[in-house]
């Protein structure tokens, strides 16, 4: 069965949010299919992982571009050459611009490795670790212009036990990640999602295990 609701995925790294996000789109009866992974770095592990499922890729790298005004421009326009419904930053390193935002109202999502609003911006789990907190875990939130800001999808949790490391920490807010990124997918794949200001409200779905969200969440 043809798939109608396409995602691009936006990443940087070594790709095991996409590679959750490219098993979970495996599955027949998963209601939507990666149109393209856009990576700014011709070196990213989630390169590899696309061509192990046979997924359509676009490298754009910064320094071809001017700013990131341009390269966002540059990036939109692939995107919406592969024809994408939603576009999921899974571990992107940039900050996007209006210039991508502005094409994709209220379409584009980010999985963020702490428990939002706390610790937003890079390394979410040093900042955690060294704040002392004796919960940590993931968000998957829509995006808006400022940096890790946007409503809240879901999110989840993880026991952060007397002697944890920073290492140790990353490894089990990552299984979260893999967990709630597909979920938020598949929910908004399904037309499950609705957004009141900073209330997110999702109709009919079970939550996936570990998960933490609001009363909104209809299950």
């Amino acid at each position: 069965m043809k798939k109608a609701f396409r995602i691009g995925v936006m990443a940087s790294g070594s790709g095991t949010n996409f590679g959750a996000l490219a098993k979970a789109c495996a599955d027949a009866d998963f209601p939507a299919t990666i149109g393209l992974l856009l990576c700014n770095r011709p070196g990213a592990g989630a390169l590899t992982i696309a061509e192990e499922f046979g997924l359509p890729t676009a490298v754009l790298e910064q320094a071809d571009y001017d700013d990131r005004k341009s390269f966002d421009a540059a990036a939109a326009g692939e995107l919406k050459s592969a024809k994408v419904d939603l576009v999921v930053m899974a571990g992107f390193d940039r900050l996007v611009t209006p210039a991508l935002l502005d094409e994709f109202p209220g379409r584009i999502i980010n999985i963020h490795p702490a428990i939002l609003p706390a610790f937003r911006g890079a390394e979410a789990q040093a900042q955690a670790a060294e704040y002392g907190v004796t919960l940590a875990g993931a968000t998957v939130h829509f995006v808006d212009r400022d940096v890790d800001h946007g409503p809240i999808i879901v999110q989840a949790a993880v026991p952060v036990l007397a002697g944890t490391d920073v290492a140790t920490l990353r490894k089990l807010v990552l299984t979260e990640e893999h967990r709630i990124l597909p979920w938020a997918v598949k929910v908004l794949a399904q037309g499950r999602v609705s957004v009141d200001g900073r209330v997110v409200k999702i109709s009919g779905a079970s939550l996936p295990s570990s998960a933490l969200t609001s009363p909104d969440v209809d299950a």
